[in-house]
C-alpha cells in the first residue's frame, strides 16, 4: 500500500537542533543498563511556509545502537542538513535519496525526514496518518515494563498498568531476569496478552532457557539474539513453539526482506527511527503484510512528537498486534507538547490536525533544552 498522493515540496532555510533532557517518571532497566532521564535530539525544519518537527530517538550512549546523542548531532550538522540545504526545495520523498550517500545514521535521517514531512504536510493542511494510509482513529495501547527489583516487584508494577487499562504487556528479560518473572506475571494474572523482549542479550547457547518460555503462552519474544544474528534467529526460531519478534535486526526493508526469506521471524516489530524513517516503515509494513506477517509499532521513550508519528504509523492496516504506543504519563511527568497522548479505553488516539496533529508547548521545551544550533544555507 505505496504512499497515495506525495506531499508538497517545501523551501528549506535551515534546521534547528536541540538537545533535550527529560526526567522519566521512574528509572527504566532493560537488558543494557537503565535510563532516568531520556536524551534526544529535536530536529525543526524552517521553511516560509511554517515549520515542522521531527525527532532523532538516539540515546546518549550507542547501547541500543551504534547511534548516539553527539553523533547523530554531528552527522545532522556537518553532513545531512546541509545535504538537504543544498536541494533547498524538495519533497519529504526525497529526502531518503539526498541522504543516501551517508551510510548509516538511521535514527538521525528519520528526524530530519519527519521533520519534513511535517512541515509539508502543516502547509497543506493535511494529516501525517491520512498521508500513511492510516485506517483506525485510535490504537490499542501496549505498555513496556522494564527490569524490577525482583518477581514481586515486577507483579506490582504490572498490575498497576493493568488497572489503568493497557491491553498488552511487555516485559524486559535478560539472563538469570527471564523465567521467575514471566512466571510470576503469567501466575499473578492469568491468560493477558504478554509478551517479553530480550534486546540482544542471549546467544543460542540459552536456547534450552529460552525454550523454557514456551509453556508461559507468550505473544511473541522479541529479538532474543544479537541483531547481526538472522542465521541463528532462523535456527532459534525452528526450536521454540513461542513465535520470534525481531526488533534491532530490522534495519531496512531489505534487512526485513532478508529475515522473511530465511524464516528467522514470524512477527517484525517496526520502529520508525531504527529503519531510516516514517516512508521506510511504511514499506516494511507493505511487505509483511503481502507475506502475512503481522507487525506491530515499537517504541523508543518518545517525546509527544515522536509518539504522534508512531500512533499514526500503527493505525495502518497491517499492524495487527498492539504496540508500545502508550500514554504520555507512562514515561513523562512532563510532555513537551501542549496535548500529550492519553489512555482511553486501552487505546491511543491518533491526532487528526495537520502534520503530526500536536503542538509544541514552548516552555516545556525551554526548560528541558540543554543544547541548541541552527544550521541554515
Amino acid at each position: 500500500m505505496p504512499i497515495a498522493r506525495p506531499a508538497a515540496s517545501v523551501t528549506l532555510e535551515g534546521f534547528e537542533l536541540r538537545v533535550l533532557q527529560i526526567p522519566l517518571v521512574a528509572p527504566f532497566t532493560t537488558s543494557f543498563g537503565t535510563e532516568t532521564v531520556r536524551e534526544v535530539i529535536l530536529a525543526r525544519a524552517l521553511t516560509p511556509d511554517g515549520d515542522g518537527w521531527g525527532e532523532i530517538v538516539t540515546g546518549a550512549a550507542p547501547l541500543y545502537s551504534s547511534e548516539y546523542t553527539q553523533g547523530a548531532w554531528d552527522v545532522a550538522a556537518r553532513w545531512l542538513i546541509p545535504a538537504l540545504l543544498d536541494r533547498h526545495t524538495l519533497a519529504p520523498e526525497a529526502v531518503a535519496e539526498v541522504l543516501v550517500p551517508f551510510v548509516g545514521h538511521r535514527m538521525a535521517k528519520a528526524g530530519l525526514e519527519l521533520a519534513v514531512l511535517d512541515a509539508a504536510l502543516r502547509s497543506e493542511g493535511r494529516p501525517l496518518g491520512e498521508y500513511l494510509g492510516a485506517v483506525h482513529d485510535r490504537v490499542p495501547s501496549g505498555v513496556s515494563v522494564g527490569i524490577q527489583r525482583d518477581p514481586a516487584a515486577l507483579v506490582e508494577v504490572v498490575g498497576g498498568y493493568l488497572d489503568e487499562g493497557y491491553v498488552r504487556i511487555k516485559i524486559k528479560i535478560k539472563p538469570g531476569r527471564d523465567i521467575a518473572e514471566t512466571a510470576a506475571v503469567r501466575d499473578a494474572f492469568g491468560p493477558i496478552p504478554l509478551q517479553v523482549d530480550a534486546n540482544s542479550a542471549y546467544t543460542l547457547a540459552d536456547a534450552a532457557t529460552l525454550a523454557e518460555l514456551d509453556r508461559f503462552d507468550l505473544l511473541l519474544i522479541e529479538q532474543p539474539l544479537q541483531e547481526d544474528d538472522l542465521v541463528d534467529h532462523a535456527t532459534l526460531a525452528r526450536s521454540l513453539r513461542t513465535p520470534v519478534c525481531l526488533d534491532e535486526s530490522i534495519v531496512s526493508h531489505k534487512a526485513a526482506v532478508d529475515a522473511l526469506a530465511l524464516e528467522a521471524a514470524s512477527v517484525i516489530n517496526i520502529k520508525a527511527g531504527r529503519v531510516g524513517g516514517y516512508l521506510e516503515a511504511v514499506r516494511i509494513h507493505d511487505l509483511c503484510a503481502d507475506a502475512g506477517i503481522p507487525v506491530w509499532c515499537g517504541g523508543m521513550l518518545e517525546t509527544g512528537i515522536g509518539r504522534a508519528a508512531n500512533a499514526a504509523l500503527a493505525a495502518l492496516p497491517g499492524f495487527t498486534l498492539p504496540g508500545d504506543v502508550s500514554a504520555s504519563d507512562r514515561f513523562y511527568a512532563r510532555d513537551i507538547v501542549t496535548e500529550p497522548a492519553v489512555l482511553d479505553d486501552g487505546h491511543v488516539r491518533v491526532p487528526t490536525g495537520a502534520g503530526l496533529g500536536v503542538e509544541i508547548d514552548p516552555i516545556a521545551l525551554e526548560d528541558f533544552t540543554v543544547l541548541r544550533e541552527t544550521v541554515r544555507r
